[in-house]
């Protein structure tokens, strides 16, 4: 039988890496040692990943039911503002949340949610960012939440003004105010605390954003930071929640997620270049659907068992201390840490580090201190955690 044009014209496009990315293991059974054709084509090494769900890493591991949820999107044409708002609604649902619409990842939100506080849901001043003329242009933050992020905020035109005291804080209030951002991570840091933030933004009529990208650990945050008044709340879709790397969630107020839809693609927005496709909207719906229903009680019991097996590997290593750490907040997940003295080791932190990336596969970690290890337990799969407690146990021992 001769095989059709169309037939064939399907076999020749299915390139190579393509075919490579096809593979029937299971996702949960895939690890750093597992081989993959697909990234050996590109010359590119998976690693084990001790840093936790940061993007340099790419994010987490998307679960099949993500992914699953992801491969039907991508099978249909369908009108995006419509499963943009759908999409939202359902979500904001689930969350508790007045109104919600996903970004194109949580840097995405700090923009668009900033868009929507400066140009007050007039399109016409929408349309004018980042020229200021006429704007409530300022945004007030606390310095010790400053994160690099402010760029986000500047590209719609906004004038970071930082303050310290509350005294500060309601001196730099005037008409030019647009809306007070607040780093979630940054609390323990600065003197205004959460509910002393809310209340004195409600008191002058200003819109408050919290930015909580790494903060959906635990599970409660997800509807926390809205009850306690915030307007508007970020979360990253490609860290806790597991979806698409390329995601983010803004929740709150439903005529500021109004405001701020029309600043994103597929509009002629400030965001224009944040797009969001329909497969990662029904991907990071999937996410969400699946983490409110995942058992967190046994997921955690797995952390504490990967953090025992790493400490266990290096217990009588001479002069090698190690001990079990939970972030105070952001990443609430247990954690190994692993001090020694340089000198009298005769290895630095720096050094470690090397061995471990130079190691087959390669093992990133932090090094927050001289001397210091940190290493996540969070995105590890099968045995990498006793990968991790050998390489270390042979480093420190040689």
């Amino acid at each position: 039988m001769k095989t059709s044009r169309r037939r064939a014209l399907q076999i020749g496009a299915v390139a190579p890496v393509a075919a490579a990315a096809a593979a029937t293991t299971p996702t949960n059974a895939i690890t750093a040692t597992s081989p993959s054709s697909l990234y050996s084509s590109l010359g590119v090494k998976p690693v084990i990943n001790g840093v936790g769900v940061v993007t340099v890493l790419g994010g987490s591991i998307m679960p099949p039911e993500v992914v699953k949820a992801m491969e039907e999107a991508s099978r249909y044409f369908i009108p995006l503002p419509e499963l943009e708002k759908k999409v939202g609604a359902r979500i904001a649902e689930l969350l508790k949340a007045p109104a919600c619409m996903v970004t194109c990842g949580a840097a995405s939100a700090i923009s668009v949610g900033t868009s929507a506080c400066l140009s007050e849901g007039d399109p016409k001043k929408l349309r004018q960012l980042p020229a200021r003329e006429g704007i409530k242009y300022e945004v007030i933050q606390q310095k010790s939440h400053r994160s690099g992020y402010e760029h986000q905020m500047e590209l719609c035109g906004a004038k970071i003004v930082s303050v310290e005291s509350r005294q500060e804080l309601e001196a730099a209030i005037n008409e030019r105010t647009g809306m007070m951002f607040f780093l979630n991570k940054a609390e323990p840091n600065g003197q205004i605390k959460r509910e002393e933030f809310i209340k004195i933004a409600k008191q002058r009529g200003i819109p408050t954003m919290n930015d909580a990208a790494s903060d959906a650990t635990p599970k409660d945050n997800l509807f926390k930071y809205t009850e306690q008044g915030f307007d508007l709340v970020i979360f990253s879709g490609g860290k806790a929640l597991r979806g698409p790397q390329s995601s983010g969630l803004l929740l709150g107020r439903k005529d500021l997620i109004d405001a701020a839809h029309p600043a994103m693609s597929p509009y002629g927005g400030i965001g224009r270049g944040m797009k969001v496709g329909k497969e990662e909207l029904c991907g990071l719906l999937a996410a969400v659907e699946r983490y409110l229903r995942v058992d967190h009680k046994a997921e955690w019991q797995v952390l504490e068992d990967r953090v025992s097996s790493i400490r266990a590997a290096l217990k009588g290593v001479k002069g090698v201390k190690t001990d079990r750490h939970i972030p105070v907040i952001a990443n609430e997940v247990p954690h190994v840490t692993v001090e020694w003295d340089e000198s009298s080791k005769g290895l630095t932190g720096q050094q470690v580090g090397d061995k471990l990336l130079a190691g087959d596969p390669p093992i990133h970690v932090q090094r927050p201190g001289k001397g210091q290890l940190l290493i996540s337990v969070w995105m590890m799969r099968g045995d990498e955690h006793k990968i991790v407690g050998r390489r270390l146990k042979e480093i420190f021992s040689a």
